[in-house]
Parts: C-alpha cells; structure tokens; sequence
C-alpha cells in the first residue's frame, strides 16, 4: 500500500491500516530510499509506503526518522521500538529479518567482500553528485566504475549476486537507473563505453529486465524531469503519483 502522493508541511500524518506490517517512510526519487524498496519487493514483505516532500518536511517525520532522513522503517509490529534510517542498515536488516530469497552470502568471508564492494560504491556516487551539482568532468566517475567492471569479470558471473541479482546488485542499481541524469547534464561531455565498460553495460541490460527492478522504477525521461524541476527549484515530487 501506498499514500500515493508527497506529503508536506502541514499534512497530517497518514492513519494507516493497523495490521502490523512495516512502513516505509520513502521519496520515490531518492536512490536510497529506492534500496529498501528494491528489498521489500525482492522478499515480497508487505508493507506501506508513505512518501514525503524533502523540500517541505512534514512536522512529524521527526517522530519516524529523527534525523528526518529517508528511507525511515517503522517497524510497526516491534512496540516501543524506534524506526531504522539508513539505507543500508534497512537492506541488512530485512535480508536477516525476512530469510526468504537471502541476498547476502551465506559464506562470512564472501558477505564481508560484498559489504565492502558496496562501501566503495560511494566513489561512483560521490562523483556522480559532483557531476549533477558542480558540472564537473566525468572521468572520476569513469574510474569509480572501472572498480566494478573489473570485480563482475573476476566473479565471472552475469551478477554481482552470481546468478542472480544480490545485495551488491540491488544496493547500486538506482545510480545506474538514473544515468540518463548525467547525459542531460553534461550533454556529448558524457558517454558511457560499451567496451571500456563491456560487463557492466550487459549487467545494466540484465537489471532492466529483472521483475524487482520493474516493480519499482522509473523511465530515463522521468528522472530527468524530477532532476531539472528539482534544479529548478520546485521538485516535481509528485511526477509519478
């Protein structure tokens, strides 16, 4: 279930159905929260969704998320207990919590690998933000990604996960959902290789057709109107709604 729309400044705070599932307090444009999502509908865990204007917070998210962040998971069914914020901690949480479809390994060694692959997936992010923010080249991004085109050839496998998407698939696809982003910015500045980047450009193709990543994603077309409406000063929130 989902509240459907953005809700601000001024807006009540959804009466949401008393059934014990979790809640996810989320902004459909944002990459992390589209981690959980991409968790939640991987496990096939119920939940509610309730989305929230980063622009015009509404007066309670504090209560949810104290540092009025998202993602925030209300664990309903845990009384007394305060929501988790942090993307992922949210993801480890669910795949310990809901044991179903695991999308960490198994082996402590391999889990520990695929942390630390994820970790140094902030170079690609960082780089990314620099590029949307301060126009800056696109080669630092090149060479954050050259870690992981390297790491899918060494693993021989068409996923992050083996054969089929993991943890380190679903906590990286959204930057990748939104390259398009970077092509409007820097225009012929951007392009990425289809040699230099052989393994990833199938990876991505592969992802597109995965049934999870459809149950929560958005076209090339619409993540560029959010950014432009968002860099325009009036973030078009509701775009999907």
């Amino acid at each position: 279930m989902s509240s459907g729309k953005h809700l601000a400044k001024g807006s009540p705070r959804p009466a949401l159905p008393d059934d014990g599932v979790p809640r996810l307090y989320s902004m459909r444009f944002c990459p992390y929260a589209q981690r959980a999502h991409l968790v939640l509908n991987a496990k096939k865990v119920p939940h509610h969704s309730v989305y929230i204007n980063l622009t015009e917070k509404p007066e309670w998210l504090v209560e949810v998320s104290p540092l009025l962040k998202v993602p925030a998971l209300h664990l309903v069914a845990e009384k007394g207990q305060p929501s988790l914020i942090e993307s992922l901690i949210i993801a480890e949480y669910l795949d310990e919590k809901y044991p179903q479809s695991p999308l960490l390994p198994k082996d402590a060694l391999q889990r520990a690998q695929d942390k630390i692959l994820v970790e140094r997936f902030s170079g690609v992010s960082g780089s990314y933000m620099k590029i949307l923010l301060h126009d800056a080249s696109p080669d630092e991004l090149y060479t954050a990604l050259d870690i992981f085109e390297v790491e899918l050839g060494k693993r021989g496998t068409p996923y992050f996960g083996g054969d089929k998407p993991g943890f380190v698939d679903y906590m990286i696809w959204p930057w990748f959902e939104r390259l398009a982003i970077l092509k409007y910015v820097l225009g012929d500045r951007y392009s990425l290789d289809s040699q230099r980047f052989a393994k990833l450009s199938a990876w991505i193709e592969l992802l597109l057709q995965d049934d999870v990543v459809k149950s929560f994603f958005a076209t090339p077309e619409q993540h560029v109107e959010f950014w432009r409406t968002r860099k325009a000063g009036n973030a078009s929130y509701d775009l999907l709604a």
